[in-house]
């Protein structure tokens, strides 16, 4: 079982590694993560979205309704959940509440399903991760998107208190308000990483099959995302110290503990067993998403605390996964 889950996560933690030391040996630097950002998620990512999404069948996604139904509660209910407490009750500036909701709620499945789940389940993991990455890339990653967006129009930087954030909003008019909405909406479902997934989800609907050597011919690229994600979380990493605080630790202990074991819990409570629970627990066991970082390096938010989660979530469920394979066996 310990070398089942170190096949599957310990490859997350050597890239992570790798480019921490490729910083500190000045092979690359802080300039540097700005270019792997862009490349990751303007051509990797949604590459890798759009080949994984338009290999998926109507068939896969109907036979397994109570899946779809956990991963839409674990992933969407969680990240509402944290998204309003963090910006109602713990008062922090909506671009922070935004990623903490990202970090918190999504399994890095896009990225690394097929190596973790391949590992665990073989060929059956590909209804997991097909359904946990439309969940994703078509709800919370776009919700991320247009909030980040939205802070950074309002000029709502880091550490702004709700006060000055309610004081703007009441001196703006609400047409100014609706204007900036409408065009930052636009603007995110024109990012790729947005409108990627959701073409792959409408050939799937449709019925549509991409041929095969289309699929393979977008998914080389692709296969980089996780790693190149991973490679430069390490390089942010290196340029900043490492933050081990309230948030990361709650961010992480949210991601790899609760999630999880909320799911486990609430489908054994509801008479369900393997393989739907399984699947559904290691899913969200998944530590994560780097994508956190990405966003954060972008809009140039709390870029350490979002690479720290990322580490320690990643180092937490070579524990965690571990403990969740037994509980699920």
């Amino acid at each position: 079982m310990l070398a089942t889950v170190l096949g599957a996560v310990l490859p997350m933690v050597v890239t992570v590694l790798l480019g921490f030391v490729a910083a500190w040996h000045h092979d690359f630097g802080s300039k540097d993560a700005p270019i792997l950002n862009r490349m990751v998620l303007v051509y990797a990512v949604p590459l890798a979205l759009f080949a994984g999404t338009v290999t998926t069948s109507r068939a896969q996604l109907s036979q397994d309704i109570p899946l779809v139904i956990a991963l839409c509660v674990a992933i969407i209910g969680l990240y509402g959940a944290i998204l309003l407490l963090c910006r109602w009750a713990v008062r922090l500036p909506m671009d922070i509440s935004a990623l903490a909701a990202l970090t918190a709620a999504a399994p890095a499945v896009p990225f690394v399903g097929p190596a973790i789940l391949g590992d665990l389940f073989g060929s059956a993991s590909a209804i997991p991760i097909a359904i946990a990455s439309l969940v994703i890339n078509l709800t919370v990653v776009p919700a991320t998107l247009l909030l980040l967006s939205l802070s950074a129009a309002e000029g709502d930087p880091p550490g702004t208190g709700l006060g000055a954030q309610q004081a703007k909003a009441g001196a703006a008019r609400p047409g100014s308000q609706l204007s900036i909405l409408t065009a930052k909406l636009g603007e995110t479902i024109k990012e790729p990483i947005v409108w990627a997934p959701v073409l792959g989800f409408v050939f799937v609907l449709a019925g549509l099959r991409i041929p095969q050597i289309i699929v393979h011919s977008l998914s080389m690229l692709g296969q980089a995302s996780g790693g190149v994600a991973l490679f430069a979380s390490g390089i942010v990493l290196a340029a900043a110290p490492i933050e081990v605080n309230r948030r990361v630790l709650s961010a992480v202990f949210l991601k790899i503990v609760l999630q999880p074991a909320l799911v486990l819990l609430a489908l054994r409570w509801l008479g369900y067993h393997n393989p739907i629970v399984n699947e559904a627990v290691l899913t969200t066991a998944i530590p994560c998403m780097p994508i956190v970082i990405m966003f954060a390096v972008k809009y140039r938010i709390a870029e350490s605390e979002a690479a720290s989660a990322v580490l320690l979530s990643v180092i937490g469920s070579v524990i965690t996964m571990g403990i969740f394979l037994l509980l699920t066996a």
